[in-house]
């Protein structure tokens, strides 16, 4: 990642000045899957770019946990280091998972949240977590997790995009997806979206198979305050599929909270 430097166990990529906007990935992705967001947002924002423990360049030592409230432990860390105030967080899936889970925990350090292709419990039916802790016994973790990612894209992605990802994915070790995994699969946020006081943005790709719109419905259903976004011709990485209207549809968000 461009401008990063080391904060715990994570490499953080900081650009531009302004309200900060921290972005966190997803289960065994990486920061740069908010590629597609760097230079619009770090025009008007401090944009702030987690690469979680274990995953992407980030350090992986095994004597750590690997989970949902470990990682949230791990964004507040970030906050600190950088002392960020009124932020925006926005998370992709487990990332999604993640900033939930921190929204709940430290409900004064934000002013919104973005949910993009997330859950209030576990994963869409297409990724269930026996499914892919047998799929990573029998092909082992690389594949696995690239299995996975050839059925996250919507049909419109070029070979290209899809590439990209499977070659991110691949620096996840096995350890950390197991247990990164069936932490998400035990997280389980429903009886505690009422809880979640800021204004929320919830993003899905129409074609979404790992985290389906039912699912954003949900989440929609249950924070007070969230508006649900659905994308054409996206999957379950719309900020990279469609970066134009994904971009546009957080700008109109980052806008109504200035106002």
């Amino acid at each position: 990642m461009k401008d990063a430097m080391a904060i715990g166990d994570m490499q953080v990529s900081v650009r531009g000045d302004g309200p900060p906007l921290v972005f966190c990935h997803g289960f065994t992705t990486t920061g740069q899957f908010w590629r597609e967001q760097l230079d619009p947002f770090s025009q008007t924002h401090r944009v702030v770019v987690v690469n979680l423990p274990g995953h992407g360049t980030s350090a992986r030592p095994k004597d750590r946990a690997y989970t949902i409230d470990a990682f949230a432990n791990d964004i507040a860390h970030v906050f600190d280091k950088l002392d960020l105030q009124d932020a925006v967080l926005v998370g992709l899936s487990m990332g999604g998972t993640v900033a939930q889970r921190f929204a709940l925990k430290h409900p004064s350090r934000i002013v919104g949240l973005v949910l993009v292709g997330a859950t209030p419990h576990g994963l869409g039916p297409d990724v269930q977590v026996e499914n892919v802790l047998a799929a990573i016994d029998e092909l082992g973790v690389e594949q696995a997790s690239q299995r996975v990612i050839e059925r996250s894209f919507g049909p419109r992605a070029s070979r290209e995009l899809v590439e990209f990802a499977k070659k991110e994915v691949t620096q996840t070790p096995e350890f950390v997806a197991r247990r990164a995994i069936a932490s998400l699969n035990e997280s389980d946020t429903r009886d505690e979206l009422g809880q979640i006081s800021v204004p929320t943005l919830v993003v899905c790709g129409k074609e979404d198979r790992i985290t389906p719109p039912a699912q954003s419905q949900e989440l929609v259903q249950g924070i007070p305050n969230a508006r649900l976004a659905l994308l054409d011709d996206a999957g379950h990485f719309p900020m990279l599929e469609v970066p134009d209207t994904f971009n546009a549809e957080l700008r109109r968000f980052l806008d109504a909270l200035a106002r």
